[in-house]
């Protein structure tokens, strides 16, 4: 399976931005998803992922309420709707897809739980 992410871009706090990340190869639909995106000199972190069967989702703290993730399972395709950006949104995104089920999200806010990975794509927000 291959990721490739784009969308990102240069934008003002309080402005939004759209992430869409292409699988191909597998089964897209069968997959978990997830984003996590990585500051400077930072762990990479969870922002949100999206289960395969129910299309439950968590979202971190940070973000909750502002981001979304969505999939188009037609289209092969997820996506990261972030609303009312800020400085410290400021970071590489990276999408990710695990094989793994589970009755629960739980395990998709670990990086250990994805095998493939895409890019990344550089998001700044200024202040």
């Amino acid at each position: 399976v291959q990721l490739q992410a784009s969308g990102g871009g240069l934008v003002r706090t309080g402005d939004s931005l759209r992430l869409s990340c292409v699988a191909s190869g597998g089964t897209f639909s069968r997959y978990a998803v997830a984003w996590f995106r990585q500051a400077p000199g930072v762990q990479r972190e969870f922002v949100a992922a999206m289960r395969s069967s129910s299309g439950d989702t968590r979202s971190a703290p940070s973000v909750k309420g502002r981001f979304t993730i969505s999939r188009d399972n037609a289209e092969n395709t997820m996506y990261l709707q972030m609303n009312s950006l800020k400085p410290e949104d400021t970071a590489t995104y990276y999408c990710a897809a695990s094989p793994r089920r589970s009755d629960t999200l739980n395990m998709y806010y670990s990086r250990a739980a994805y095998d493939w990975w895409g890019q990344g794509t550089q998001v700044t927000v200024s202040s």
